[in-house]
């Protein structure tokens, strides 16, 4: 077993609110808000495009995630995560992929059949989540996932790194012939 991992400890006199902005000021610009969000098909849409059993969407929050998209001046700066909802329609799957350099957390808030399909050195292991259900992917497995539920599922995920490198897909997974376009700006 490897020992924990220590975190420094920060203390009220160790932060500084950002020269020129008051404790509000700088609080409410670490505020996303439900209503200023935008949903964003278009983050993975060359998938979508390719096959759409592809299709799902992104609302970012905390930071850009790893779908690709490199600005979007509407979201709280990561510092050490991101966070966003997903939308995966009814028969969609996000296909095998692997994050190297961050654990991955999916929450479902909707949806009754979310099957996980999980790759390790030839080895896949499935699970089903519904409603409320978590599951923490470690970095370096491929993971996977495909909407067998009859409504459009919801879910929050969270990468434990500020700045993801964008996932690859298995050789011989389809998607991963497909020219991924450059970084882009958030849609909307």
């Amino acid at each position: 077993m490897s020992a924990p991992i220590k975190f420094p400890s920060i203390e009220p006199d160790d932060v500084n609110v950002p020269e020129g902005k008051t404790l509000a000021e700088w609080i409410e610009s670490r505020v996303a808000r439900y209503e200023t969000r935008t949903i964003d098909w278009n983050a993975l849409k060359f998938q979508a495009d390719f096959d759409p059993k592809y299709r799902r969407a992104q609302m970012r929050y905390i930071g850009t995630g790893a779908t690709g998209v490199t600005d979007d001046e509407n979201v709280v700066p990561a510092e050490h995560f991101t966070f966003s909802t997903m939308v995966l329609p009814a028969g969609c799957e996000g296909p095998l992929h692997i994050h190297r350099d961050a654990e991955e957390v999916f929450f479902i808030l909707k949806g009754h059949k979310i099957r996980l399909f999980i790759e390790h050195k030839g080895e896949m292991v499935e699970t089903v989540l519904t409603e409320r259900d978590i599951i923490s992917v470690p970095p370096g497995v491929y993971r996977g996932l495909r909407n067998e539920g009859i409504e459009e599922a919801l879910m929050c995920v969270m990468i434990g790194n500020p700045k993801p490198v964008t996932p690859t897909y298995p050789e011989d997974h389809p998607v991963s012939k497909i020219p991924r376009p450059a970084g882009s700006k958030a849609a909307g």
